[in-house]
């Protein structure tokens, strides 16, 4: 199957992008390495099953998907899940459950489960966003400067060990290493020289990417501390450690199969559900934000993005890999470093599988640090200043949701954050909706009051007619409207009809114009529209209530 977007103008073909895409990908792969061998190890799997998620999540999702620029593999958010599945099922019988979740997960696209992926509002998506990048740049902060007890991959603000973001933060404190600390500057300098205009409008530097530069030189940096400064060596504890196949018989070591004698043990079905929803809903979220970070603002289809990511699962499940989904952190680094089309994500995915099967020694010489440097940009691209005076200036009911998610991401996880920047972002909705549903026209001169009822009128709008009804004085004339309303709920019409009664003692004049007497309101139920009783004032106002 062709990586291009299909139906796709010229300008998005993998063949003309290939020079944004080859070093897009190659970035994602130096971020991917550590991530995936830190979830493998916080999910108490073997670390062969990580980097296996990883070059699948690259190599098969980018053939069935459409998304333009996410990147699959190992999710953090997965992690706790794994680790108690594989505690209580072993991790043969547990790959059986990840072949039936991507089983599950296809069904559920071809089913059109992806249409909840368009339920996210922007707030939300904008704060997880940018929470993600707060959450990146803190976890990075202990690796910049030594202190890799946690080593990579978790997102979440309780860390498998036990430790918090911020207790890691103070405990770093006790464990800063020299060495660390400069290979971590000297990085970070590389990378901000990079994204200078000066040097981006070099062909030179737009070819090299400075993630790849500041590999190298981290690299470098090291060994050159082995010969002249023995005191600022980085240990092993401190590098990327990829597994290391020794031979063929070590290679087929590396890959580990389902236990299908297994499939009559129920705990496997309910891993296998669990799993399928949980990474359905992170996908979903993951292609919601990367397609607000695509600066072509293309939309991926969320049914086949399901789909895709089914096929990929049972893959993964099926020769010993994590359960995958689409990872917001790749997909981010990938659109920040330029990536163009869905060529970047299939590249980091090959890279994946050629590195960990031929030259693992080589990425074994990566400093940690020099990845963290990486990602503290990538943080702070997705949790820019001026970002968060864009949402406060767009009003409260953008700003407070956004900041809700924030902090809901940065002190729970991923799932939970969105889960209570979604509950506020409703509850503002709701707000909304309380104030909608009926128009007010007041007729100051002869006290006269027309209420026109909005097209859907529902139980959110009982407190707001009942507001307005109570403030109509004794003796007034009025006209409830409901002639442009296509649904009105039984509870709204039985406030109608308390108030005619109470109208009547008031000695209230009440003309109901195009709504049943009782009842709800079936097709043809209406009371046919009358004419008006009442004179046309000299003075009305409109005020929506």
């Amino acid at each position: 199957m062709s990586l291009s977007r299909p139906g796709n103008d010229d300008d998005f073909s993998v063949w003309k992008n290939l020079s944004h895409d080859i070093p897009a990908g190659v970035v994602v792969f130096l971020v991917a390495v550590p991530l995936c061998l830190g979830i493998a190890l916080a999910s108490g799997a073997p670390l062969a099953s990580g980097i296996i998620a990883g070059f699948i999540g690259g190599l098969v999702v980018p053939l069935i998907s459409r998304s333009p620029l996410g990147v699959s593999g190992p999710a953090a958010g997965l992690a706790v899940i794994v680790y108690e599945a594989v505690e209580r099922l072993g991790f043969q019988a547990f790959l059986l459950a990840v072949v039936i979740a991507g089983i599950l997960q296809m069904a559920l696209g071809f089913l059109r489960a992806g249409i909840i992926g368009y339920y996210f509002p922007s707030s939300v998506i904008t704060g997880m966003l940018s929470g993600i990048g707060i959450i990146i740049f803190l976890k990075q902060i202990p690796h910049a400067v030594g202190y890799d007890a946690d080593w990579e991959g978790d997102i979440g603000y309780v860390e498998p060990g036990g430790e918090t973001t911020l207790s890691a933060l103070v405990d770093m404190t006790n464990a800063l290493h020299p060495g660390a600390i400069v290979i971590a500057v000297v990085s970070l300098a590389i990378l901000i020289l990079w994204d200078r205009p000066f040097m981006t409008r070099l062909r030179i530097f737009q070819l090299i990417q400075g993630p790849l530069v500041a590999v190298v030189v981290g690299i470098f940096l090291n060994l050159g501390f082995q010969r002249f400064a023995p005191a600022l060596v980085l240990g092993a504890e401190h590098l990327v450690q990829l597994p290391l196949a020794d031979g063929w018989s070590g290679l087929r070591e590396f890959f580990t199969f389902p236990d299908f004698h297994a499939y009559d043990d129920k705990a496997i079905y309910t891993a296998a559900v669990t799993i399928a929803i949980i990474a359905s809903l992170e996908t979903l979220l993951c292609v919601e934000a990367a397609d607000k970070l695509d600066p072509f603002k293309r939309v991926t289809p969320t049914n086949r993005e399901l789909v895709a990511q089914g096929v990929a699962n049972t893959v993964s499940g099926l020769i010993g890999g994590l359960p995958i989904t689409q990872v917001i952190v790749r997909s981010s680094t990938n659109i920040l470093a330029g990536a163009r089309t869905k060529a970047s994500a299939f590249i980091h995915g090959l890279l994946l599988l050629v590195s960990a099967l031929l030259f693992p020694h080589v990425l074994n010489l990566i400093p940690l640090a020099t990845l963290a440097a990486i990602l503290f940009v990538v943080g702070y691209k997705l949790a820019r200043p001026q970002l968060f005076v864009r949402m406060y200036r767009a009003g409260w009911y953008q700003f407070i949701p956004f900041m809700v998610t924030i902090l809901g991401l940065v002190f729970t996880d991923l799932l939970m954050g969105v889960g209570i920047g979604m509950v506020t972002a409703l509850f503002f909705i709701l707000l909304e909706h309380y104030k909608c549903g009926v128009y007010l026209h007041e007729s100051h001169h002869d006290n006269r009051y027309h209420l026109k009822l909005s097209e859907q009128v529902t139980f959110l709008n009982k407190a707001n007619l009942l507001r307005t009804l109570d403030r109509i004085p004794p003796r007034s004339e009025v006209v409830i409207d409901g002639s442009d309303t296509r649904y009105i709920d039984y509870d709204v019409l039985e406030i109608i009809e308390n108030f005619r009664a109470e109208a009547a003692a008031k000695h209230i004049g009440l003309k109901l114009v195009g709504l049943p007497v009782e009842g709800s309101l079936p097709a043809g139920s209406r009371i046919p529209v009358s004419s008006s009783t009442t004179n046309k004032s000299h003075e009305t106002s409109e005020t929506p209530v």
